[in-house]
């Protein structure tokens, strides 16, 4: 680590040794203990803007192999100076990066099994990964500019391939397997370095972040890339026009050394003209870990991305993350609906494709709190509603009210059951597995603790969502048949009707 401060200072970064230091934290990697203040030249930073390659490449080749998309061309950057080892300008912050992860993407077959149920394993993008790697990387290294078709201008701006990539070092540096442990640095390391564009840190307007990666302040503002950049792990959905400039994701040497807690933080990183600056945001005691944030982001997305879960302690004795949640699918609405009669396939299909026109969610997310989704009751009553119900609601431009009534709940509550049929294990099976390796009857690989705590979770919002839909179920009947306060519907049947925000305070 001494070598990497040497480094950091050498290229004009400010470490205050006086009263910063690193050191390594159980199960959560490096970080930096005591009250700290540093800056980072933005000339320091990596990224496709920063690094020489796409330059010597050639920008019109660049583009031409589609690196100017994605993380691809991040990543190429990062495996190239890497190659280079002590001519590059960061290759001793390089050779401080992780060489392994436990992140989902490196799990087996088997471990991921244990995930059975939950949403997050769809979301690892190997697949899409590996296709970028194939359709970008490769063809980038593989063929001679000179030899490419309708790049032969290009061929003085660039150097040939073997000027480049190194045939020697094609396997080392350049392989699937790098690919994904330099792609998988840019997930839970980088952020988004927008270019200066003038304007002073107290007078430019404060730039919404997606809850993810490490945490900046407002001002100007540093994006975490994670939800900007999502679609896979290491791959950008190019087709959408409003993602940020990929050139933007950055590797931030040191920033990218603090931990992350639910709600520790105590510092953040702002950025100036010509540096970035990691700041405290309260007193920090000697010894202190100091920690950024990920945004307070759910276990099954911290082990997708960082390979680690946070466990904090519950009142009653329970524990686990606070920002847990769990997702329910449109998809599986529809099935249920269809099921239970309501429609018929082609009368859904035209209710859906209207429903995400709209701009309808097709995820519902039930956080800790049990609450069901407004959307998600919104489009439980449009698949129910009646032809001429429907073709009200889609005349007006306007789905039907989220409210709970008599007619919604069961369809609600027949859907959070199938969901929870989705997992592979019960609540009361899991728990037990869980006190058993407390207790030290049983030994578990941290990987299987892990998915068992995720599932486990998601298991328990479920639960708590479907006791809440049936207390409110229990609440609206007694009230029907007492006191004869009754609201009329449409077809004259009486009933009183709840919000999802009224079902929650009657849970309360």
């Amino acid at each position: 680590m001494d070598e990497l401060v040497t480094w950091f200072q050498a290229n004009g970064g400010f470490w205050d040794s006086n009263y910063i230091g690193l050191t390594t934290f159980p199960e959560s990697g490096r970080g930096a203990p005591n009250h700290t203040l540093f800056a980072i030249p933005r000339s320091l930073t990596l990224s496709s803007r920063t690094s020489n390659l796409p330059q010597i490449f050639g920008q019109r080749a660049w583009r031409h192999f589609r690196l100017d998309k994605g993380w691809a061309g991040l990543i190429l950057c990062m495996m190239w100076e890497d190659a280079r080892t002590d001519s590059s300008k960061w290759s001793s912050y390089l050779s401080s990066m992780p060489t392994s992860f436990d992140t989902l993407m490196f799990w087996n077959e088997d471990e991921l099994k244990e995930l059975q149920g939950t949403t997050i394993v769809d979301k690892i993008g190997k697949a899409d990964a590996e296709r970028e790697y194939h359709e970008k990387i490769v063809p980038a290294i593989k063929v001679r500019l000179s030899n490419s078709q309708g790049l032969t201008a290009q061929t003085q701006e660039s150097q040939s391939r073997e000027d480049l990539f190194h045939s020697t070092l094609i396997s080392s540096h350049y392989s699937i397997d790098r690919y994904h442990i330099m792609g998988s640095c840019v997930l839970s390391r980088s952020f988004q370095v927008e270019q200066w564009d003038g304007v002073q840190p107290e007078d430019k307007p404060e730039l919404n972040h997606a809850a993810s990666d490490m945490d900046v302040d407002e001002g100007t503002q540093l994006h975490d890339t994670d939800h900007d950049l999502e679609g896979s792990e290491e791959h950008k959905d190019e087709s959408d026009d409003d993602e940020d400039d990929t050139a933007d994701v950055s590797m931030v040497p040191m920033a990218d050394m603090l931990n992350a807690r639910y709600e520790s933080e105590n510092a953040k990183l702002f950025y100036e003209e010509k540096e970035l600056k990691m700041v405290t945001t309260r007193a920090i005691a000697k010894g202190e870990q100091i920690w950024n944030t990920y945004g307070n982001l759910p276990n099954a997305d911290l082990l997708r991305r960082y390979g680690h879960i946070d466990i904090l302690p519950f009142p009653g004795g329970e524990e686990g993350n606070p920002a847990d949640v769990v997702e329910v699918l449109a998809s599986l609405v529809v099935e249920i609906v269809l099921r239970e009669g309501h429609g018929t396939d082609s009368a859904l299909k035209e209710r859906i494709d209207w429903w995400l026109e709209e701009g309808g969610e097709d995820v519902f997310v039930i956080e800790m709190d049990h609450v069901i989704p407004d959307d998600f009751v919104s489009l439980t009553k449009l698949l129910m509603s009646s032809t001429q119900e429907w073709e009200k609601a889609r005349d007006k431009g306007r789905p039907p009210k989220p409210k709970l009534d008599a007619q919604v709940l069961p369809i609600l509550l027949a859907t959070l059951e199938a969901r929870l049929r989705l997992y592979s294990s019960t609540i009361e099976v899991d728990k037990e597995i869980m006190d058993q390796v407390k207790s030290g009857s049983i030994s578990l690989s941290l990987k299987k603790c892990q998915a068992i705590m995720v599932r486990l979770a998601e298991k328990k919002i479920l639960d708590g969502a479907m006791l809440g839909l049936k207390a409110t179920g229990g609440v609206i009947a007694n009230r029907n048949r007492d006191s004869g306060k009754r609201k009329r519907t449409s077809d004259g049947a009486g009933e009183l009707r709840l919000t999802s925000e009224d079902a929650k305070k009657l849970r309360h």
